[in-house]
């Protein structure tokens, strides 16, 4: 999932830019994801002069955003100028040497991309020739812009085809690991779209897992697979872990990649291990974001199924937290990054399973599976 330079991606909040120098300079990718009051910052800064051990970038903000915090780097701000400083596992910089750090901030009237870089008081502009970039393997939403419709997705449901109460066709109702009070129905009298939804009423305790698993096999979907589906959900999500969506994973045996949430945002959690996307950290929780509940909520990620990376939008907003690319970031991705074995999910299960406190009732539609990225 790497960083697409100089293309203006203003339809889904992402800003990237690119200044480069000569030789003797440097060069920088700003990647900025943007919403109403906030935004985050992905720095990744070249040298394309002699070694540094050690290095300091600093720019001025044109706008009144304001750093609140960062990872990778110490960053501070006086007034509108900036400075990033390393820590102490990345502060050498070989000859075209990088480093990538991030940032989150606020913002209230504008926040145009910095443009004036500079590399122990050397500029990164001018005419220099930047190094070559890896393509990205999971594109951001926007390039190319996905399609809303199905296409020659694996999975396109929009529940119209289920003629009695419950669950039956390409769609079968399951409970993983015990079965209680939870339950699943066709409901006709909530839908995103035509006249019908899946609902789950979800019940607090390890042993009432309900789910609806789709019967189609999504072994051979990829490289990246792409999920979308619209969900409501009437209760904010708890502050212990539970789980609405399940993709049996092979490179797990058989067990789990789970969407849920925790400490009452969304995450991603390995059944494996355990381990979660973002960190439970209060900065890595706040880089995540809340469920919200009572109205219909468009939910994509993509998962790439050759390396192990990651990365989900709620809505045209790409969640930082939520996001992994292989480069290591404070409190979001220290555990997920431990198993380096990409996921190679094979089916897709929709539900409900607490492992605590935590009832919920929840509506999903419009769900679609494919190797290409699908639009809300």
């Amino acid at each position: 999932m790497a960083v697409l330079t100089a293309v203006a991606l203003l339809a889904s909040g992402f800003t990237a830019v690119s200044a480069s120098g000569a030789e003797s300079g440097c060069r920088v990718d700003y990647t900025v994801n943007k919403w109403t009051d906030g935004y985050t910052a992905q720095i990744k800064v070249t040298n394309l002069g002699p070694a540094l051990n050690g290095w300091r970038l600093t720019w001025t903000y044109t706008g009144d955003q304001q750093v609140t915090s960062a990872w990778n780097a110490t960053v501070t701000q006086t007034g509108s100028s900036v400075a990033a400083v390393p820590t102490s596992w990345n502060g050498t910089l070989a000859t075209r040497g990088t480093a990538d750090f991030g940032l989150q901030g606020t913002w209230r009237s504008a926040d145009p991309a910095p443009s004036d870089f500079t590399l122990n008081g050397t500029p990164c502009g001018g005419d220099g020739t930047p190094p070559p970039t890896t393509p990205p393997t999971t594109p951001p939403p926007t390039t190319p812009p996905p399609s809303a419709d199905c296409g020659s997705a694996v999975i396109c449901s929009d529940f119209e085809d289920q003629t009695g109460p419950a669950p039956s066709g390409a769609w079968q109702f399951t409970a993983p690991d015990c079965q209680g009070t939870g339950a699943a129905a066709v409901d006709t009298a909530v839908a995103h779209s035509g006249g019908r939804s899946l609902r789950v009423d979800g019940r607090a305790g390890y042993c009432n897992h309900a789910f609806v698993a789709a019967t189609a096999d999504l072994s051979s979907v990829g490289p990246v697979m792409y999920v979308r589906m619209w969900v409501r959900h009437t209760t904010a999500l708890p502050s212990a872990h539970v789980t609405f969506v399940s993709l049996p994973d092979t490179s797990q045996g058989g067990r789990s990649l789970r969407v849920g949430g925790q400490n009452g945002a969304l995450q991603w959690n390995r059944e494996s291990d355990d381990a979660t996307l973002p960190a439970q950290s209060p900065v890595g929780v706040a880089l995540s974001r809340p469920l919200p509940t009572g109205s219909w909520q468009c939910l994509r990620f993509a998962i790439d199924t050759t390396a192990p990376g990651l990365d989900t939008s709620l809505g045209d907003e790409q969640i930082p937290g939520l996001h992994a690319d292989g480069v290591p970031t404070q409190d979001v991705d220290q555990q997920w990054l431990a198993r380096t074995t990409p996921p190679r999910p094979t089916s897709l299960r929709l539900g409900w399973e607490s492992y605590g406190t935590g009832d919920d009732t929840l509506w999903f539609d419009d769900v679609t599976v494919g190797s290409a990225p699908i639009g809300c």
